[in-house]
């Protein structure tokens, strides 16, 4: 097809006169933003409706696919758009809305607040409901292609029921696939950014219930920025209540140092976890800076990571649901390096941290906060293996700070402040444990 030329503007309606200026307006929904180039064509001139009625699939992959090889932009203007199909964004080609930042919709929360639909580009997403990962995603971007500025919902997902699976809204392929200022609103599966090189994931907003962001099989280098996972679209008990005992917000398997900042989740069963490859072979290594978890069972989960190890600093961590609120957990499955620094913890919770396995976990300049919630005796740290140093913390609650087992390899507990007495049971051959103050003798 012939690209459109730059133009000001298109009328779908008529131009009106305000009654006490005489200042031209428009009605609402009757001007289409002007495209900006040759290079940009709208979705509404391959057919598209945008009554949030009529399935537009078919009308945007026809525009996805006009520019060939070359690449450009397909503008989606402020409407709601059904997407009863899949989309396949081709190399080169942007999928652009409205939105020039990441939009909030949690109008069916809360009262008073925008719904999905009343504004902005809007993506109703209905298709292949009952299938889980297996299913083909809503929308996959590929190499050097993009999606922004959109927000996307599923209407026919319960708010107050458990929910129905349905397969990734975004996949990420190739290379440089970029998702930008997108509010995912309720996925059941929100972003699969596996099998791809250099992907960047920015300013996404939304309430994932299952999987939030799943990345495996990196070989290079991927960006995730500005990510909160919020219960923003429903709060009902029984859809809730599933969220907190299947949801994982962040899983992260074999990666070759992910670079992971602000990034944030609430009400998952595991708010990090970090795996073996499902779909490669490897762990994870990567860079989390400011990354955060609330009301979790487990903020951090550890089945395994790479020898170059996980580099979590300044993270913000809550467990205070489920059976046994932890916010580390490290399984006996792993044997790489985990490192926390200038972090804090805080709960209530059972336990801060409670580490197996044959790798070296280690805590610097954290602070702990609230554990043993049911004074039970519990030491925030439980050591059953591995080489573990906890150095420069803050215990901030008067209970037992660290209990570690014969059978770790090695262990270094220094110079750590705590309040009420040190009470530091070690029971490992190769341990040097120094300088640590409470305040009591």
């Amino acid at each position: 097809m012939k690209k459109l030329l730059l133009i000001p503007f298109i009328m779908l309606g008529m131009l009106k006169l305000s009654a006490s200026d005489g200042i031209p307006q428009m009605e609402d929904g009757q001007i289409e933003a002007a495209l900006e180039s040759e290079n940009v064509v709208s979705v509404m001139h391959f057919g598209a409706k945008g009554d949030g009625k009529t399935d537009d699939t078919q009308a945007f992959q026809k525009a996805l696919d006009s520019f060939g090889s070359r690449g450009g932009t397909v503008y989606a203007p402020d409407a709601s758009y059904l997407i009863a199909g899949t989309l396949n964004i081709p190399q080169g080609v942007t999928l652009k809305g409205s939105f020039e930042s990441v939009p909030s919709h949690n109008g069916l929360r809360d009262k008073g607040l925008p719904k999905p639909g009343e504004m902005g580009t809007t993506f109703l997403i209905t298709g292949n409901r009952g299938k889980d990962i297996e299913g083909i995603p809503a929308i996959t971007i590929n190499t050097n292609s993009t999606l922004r500025g959109v927000l996307m919902y599923w209407p026919d997902q319960a708010i107050d029921k458990v929910p129905s699976p349905y397969p990734w809204g975004v996949a990420m392929k190739g290379k440089n696939p970029a998702l930008l200022d997108v509010e995912m609103l309720n996925p059941y599966n929100a972003i699969d950014a596996s099998h791809n090189e250099r992907a960047l994931i920015r300013n996404i907003s939304g309430q994932p219930l299952r999987r939030g962001i799943y990345v495996d099989a990196i070989y290079d280098i991927g960006r995730i920025e500005n990510v909160h996972f919020n219960p923003w679209w429903s709060m009902k008990p029984e859809l809730y209540r599933w969220q907190m005992e299947h949801g994982e917000a962040f899983i992260f398997e074999r990666t070759d140092w992910h670079y992971v900042i602000n990034t944030f989740c609430y009400g998952y069963n595991v708010g990090y976890k970090f795996g073996a490859s499902q779909g490669s072979v490897g762990a994870c290594n990567g860079n989390f800076l400011g990354i955060g978890a609330d009301a979790c069972h487990t903020a951090v989960k550890v089945e395994q990571s790479a020898n170059y190890g996980l580099l979590i600093t300044n993270g913000e961590f809550v467990a205070m649901n489920g059976s046994d609120p932890t916010m580390v957990e490290v399984t006996a499955a792993n044997q790489g390096n985990v490192r926390f620094s200038n972090s804090a913890f805080w709960g209530p919770c059972n336990q801060i941290a409670k580490i197996n396995g044959n790798g070296n976990v280690s805590f610097s300049d954290c602070i702990f906060v609230e554990w043993d919630k049911v004074a039970t005796g519990r030491s925030a740290i439980q050591v059953n293996g591995g080489s573990v140093s906890v150095r420069g913390c803050d215990f901030m609650h008067d209970s037992p700070q660290v209990k570690i087992e014969k059978a770790v390899e090695r262990v270094i507990v220094t110079e750590n402040t705590i309040e009420g007495k040190v009470r530091i049971e070690n029971n490992a051959k190769r341990s040097y444990i120094n300088g640590n103050l409470g305040t009591e003798e």
